[in-house]
């Protein structure tokens, strides 16, 4: 086994030993590429083609969906452990991406190419399994999202969003814009700085210029 295939191996055996059984774990770390990106970083974006699946091993990822009139809206977060279930589905039908992936936190992540993944869904059941449960987690997680789109008021949604990104970097204190709240929750920059007062107001976050501290519990 080369310096490489050992590192892999090391990576997957620390985030995936759970998940994935010895014979994947060898399987990947044949054919796998090891990348890190800095935060804010573009790893995907619209468009691109789909020529591989990554499976994140530090830091957060965060997928973005844009609208024909170039409106863009934050549908979730990939953390450690995490993959991307329309990557996959992009992937098996050859599809060009329909999403952007812009990195959340300094992100290491393991790249599989295109070829493999259908493959290991017959050869392997932990795969099968992971896949099978990224899909269930992933809607879930939009359920939320059209659920609280629908039935939340904006300054609950907002204090909903802070506490996510506080959960995701393990951090009450967030270096954060109001204007990057408006553009992952799609509205105006105005509109959040109204309610960053409010909640300020109630005692719920500490705001300063550029960041805020969640004052409410986020565990």
């Amino acid at each position: 086994m080369t310096n490489q295939e050992l590192f892999l191996q090391k990576k997957l055996k620390k985030y995936f030993s759970k998940k994935f059984d010895a014979e994947l774990i060898d399987d990947i770390v044949k054919v796998a590429e090891y990348k890190a990106f800095k935060s804010g970083e573009l790893l995907i974006n619209i468009g691109a083609k789909m020529s591989f699946m990554p499976l994140i091993l530090e830091g957060v990822l965060k997928i973005i969906r844009r609208k024909e009139n170039g409106e863009e809206i934050v549908l979730y977060f990939l953390e450690s452990g995490d993959t991307c279930a329309i990557s996959f589905a992009n992937c098996i039908n050859r599809k060009q991406s329909i999403f952007k992936g812009i990195v959340e936190k300094d992100l290491e992540a393991i790249f599989i190419p295109v070829e493999y993944i259908d493959q290991w869904i017959i050869k392997h059941k932990s795969w099968r399994y992971y896949i099978i449960d990224s899909y269930h987690f992933r809607f879930l997680e939009m359920i939320d999202a059209v659920d609280s789109l629908a039935f939340m008021n904006l300054d609950e949604r907002i204090l909903k969003y802070l506490i996510h990104k506080a959960q995701i970097n393990h951090n009450c204190d967030l270096e954060i814009t109001h204007l990057e709240i408006a553009h992952d929750l799609h509205t105006s920059r105005v509109v959040i700085s109204r309610i960053i007062k409010q909640l300020n107001d109630e005692k719920k976050i500490n705001s300063s210029r550029n960041k805020i501290r969640l004052l409410v519990p986020f565990n």
